[in-house]
């Protein structure tokens, strides 16, 4: 009775719990917290010092007692106690101001496509630990697919490829199921080691996960255009230990992510072969939907577009794609039973 009172008082919440960043969309008002998936943990008292953003810039920067943690790798969690905080402090934050004390919503959170049974057990355990009195698990190409507002019911062929910050997914869906896929651990995170890795190759120089991020965001590009971009970033000098200077170009920070772009681009040309030929007609003429921060990366549609010769679109804001479709699931009760029904959904 007691849960039952709570839960009338809660918000039901839609979960996005990805590898850079999580985000949390509430019934009725949309997305709500959209920060990196970051924590700071007093090692002494095991308390959170900051959450975010805010633990994001500490990255490098903290004490011995402090640690700066990111929970989530390549979409799946490498630390369960930690996962479990920073979902219950977003819970808490977002029922902040309302009338219940304790909050038990009901939850539905994105997963990766590939993850094993301990793996979605730890998904499971760590939302319904943090205050959760129902939790639904959907496929994240669903939830993409849902969220770019895809007609999943008719039987026509749609591929939608995920390109997130630890992982990639990769799914052509017919009549609400997926019909091929492909998930692997490259994506917006191994762009930028293959960053850090070029900048140590070719300068001698040492920078951090943040700056190559930014090298990333601000010049990154897949596809070569006539006007030449260049910054400045900072680094540690392999030689002498010092702070250091340095110019980087488009150009070379391609060459640095040829490779996993490449990687990609060759696993949704394999997912493309493996489907079956009906389908084929229907991905020549829907053609491919990107979604996922790496989407956002100049000229990837241009580039698999040409690889693959079927047209390929980028979603409107790419980053939101997944959590908005866990949100249109929770306000579209028929579309949610109808996912439902195919096992792209399980609930506990």
């Amino acid at each position: 009775m007691i849960k039952k009172i709570l839960g009338k008082l809660s918000k039901d919440i839609g979960i996005d719990l990805g590898t850079s960043n999580t985000l949390f969309y509430v019934r009725d008002k949309g997305i709500v917290i959209n920060e990196p998936t970051i924590v700071a943990i007093n090692t002494r008292t095991d308390q959170l010092i900051a959450v975010g953003i805010d633990a994001k810039k500490m990255l490098g920067k903290t004490p011995a007692h402090i640690e700066v943690n990111a929970p989530i790798v390549n979409g799946v969690i490498s630390d369960f106690e930690i996962t479990e905080k920073f979902i219950k402090h977003c819970i808490e934050k977002i029922h902040r101001g309302s009338f219940t004390i304790v909050p038990r919503p009901k939850t539905i959170v994105s997963i990766p496509l590939d993850i094993t049974e301990v793996e979605r057990k730890a998904v499971q355990d760590a939302v319904a630990n943090a205050g959760a009195r129902e939790v639904r698990l959907v496929d994240e190409p669903i939830a993409t697919a849902v969220g770019a507002r895809l007609n999943l019911q008719e039987s026509y062929g749609r591929m939608v490829v995920e390109i997130g910050g630890g992982k990639t997914s990769i799914a052509i869906i017919s009549l609400s199921g997926i019909v091929a896929a492909k998930s692997l651990k490259i994506a917006g995170d191994e762009f930028d080691s293959a960053i850090c890795q070029f900048v140590r190759e070719n300068f001698n120089i040492i920078i951090g996960r943040k700056a190559s991020e930014e090298i990333k965001i601000k010049i990154g590009s897949v596809v070569a255009s006539e006007e030449i971009h260049e910054m400045t970033a900072k680094g540690r000098n392999m030689l002498t230990g010092l702070p250091k200077e340095f110019s980087i170009s488009d150009a070379q920070v391609r060459e640095a992510i040829k490779r996993p772009v490449r990687s990609i681009v060759d696993s949704i040309r394999t997912t493309v072969e493996n489907a079956p030929s009906e389908l084929m007609s229907d991905l020549y003429e829907s053609g491919i939907l990107l979604s996922g921060g790496g989407a956002l990366l100049r000229g990837i549609d241009e580039l698999i577009k040409k690889e693959l010769q079927i047209p390929v679109n980028v979603v409107d804001d790419p980053l939101t794609t997944v959590v908005r479709g866990t949100g249109i699931l929770l306000e579209d009760n028929s579309l949610l039973k109808e996912v439902e029904s195919l096992g792209n959904i399980t609930i506990i």
